[in-house]
């Protein structure tokens, strides 16, 4: 299966967030009608979380056949059940208490309220992901994902083990530079794994990260350039973020950062 990287900008925020979700329903109906379960992988953050309350207001939302669909997160901070800086929390309110998903099909992070700790909650998101499966990974039709500042993705930041283990999985994260600094988080190559991965990042602040992201820096110091989906990868930007894009790559409203040859582009 081939796979490539694409970058599509935007006016502003709002733009990115209304076309992230007309993209996301419009690919939803597609995979919902060829397959009898989608797995997702949803995203905290300001601007994921924007993109998740647009994909709630699209006037096409109820024809998606939610209890067909399985939710699950990329990360996640180690903070207790309801706490308003979980993911979970946060899509919920956005998303996904708006559509009728059974509550078996929405797979939150453990919190510490549950009698885990952080590495055992880890290996329980693993165990559920790999019962998902049937033995191995679900496979992920999209995966949403925000970027850091500082190339982040997910609860993988730079400088920390997290960004270079090399198995699939679900970690643990001690010692994140970012509160709390305690934190679960799916690993690169399950990331990886996913048939679509759709970054979305705005703001002037996330320029650099993007940039460095395209000239392929060390995925050690910059997570986010390791990000490659199996099918398509897709970073989902406003014209802030994409200041400090080479200029010879970009076109008016996009630019292809692989697979130049093959035209016919499709989510």
């Amino acid at each position: 299966m081939s796979t490539d990287r694409r970058v599509l900008v935007h006016t502003d925020r709002a733009a990115l967030a209304a076309a992230a979700a007309e993209r996301f329903v419009s690919t939803m109906s597609e995979l919902l009608a060829e397959r009898p379960v989608v797995h997702i992988v949803l995203t905290g953050g300001s601007v994921g979380i924007d993109v998740l309350a647009a994909i709630a207001a699209h006037p096409d939302r109820d024809r998606l056949d939610w209890t067909r669909v399985h939710a699950w997160w990329g990360d996640e901070r180690w903070v207790p059940t309801g706490h308003p800086d979980r993911n979970e929390r946060q899509a919920r309110e956005a998303l996904l208490d708006a559509v009728v998903i059974p509550s078996a099909n929405i797979h939150p992070f453990p919190a510490p309220d549950e009698g885990l700790d952080l590495e055992a909650a880890a290996r329980r998101y693993d165990d559920e992901l790999r019962a998902a499966g049937g033995g191995t990974y679900p496979s992920f039709a999209i995966t949403f994902l925000g970027v850091g500042p500082d190339g982040h993705i997910a609860s993988l930041f730079p400088e920390l083990p997290g960004p270079t283990v090399a198995e699939p999985g679900a970690i643990a994260v001690h010692d994140s530079p970012k509160p709390p600094p305690q934190r679960l988080s799916l690993t690169l190559p399950l990331i990886n794994s996913s048939e679509r991965v759709w970054l979305v990042l705005a703001g002037a602040d996330k320029a650099a990260a993007l940039g460095l992201a395209l000239a392929g820096a060390a995925v050690a110091d910059v997570p986010v350039a390791g990000v490659l989906g199996q099918r398509r990868t897709l970073f989902l930007v406003d014209e802030a973020a994409s200041a400090e894009v080479p200029a010879a790559l970009i076109a008016p409203t996009s630019y292809w950062t692989g697979a130049m040859d093959q035209p016919d582009w499709a989510p």
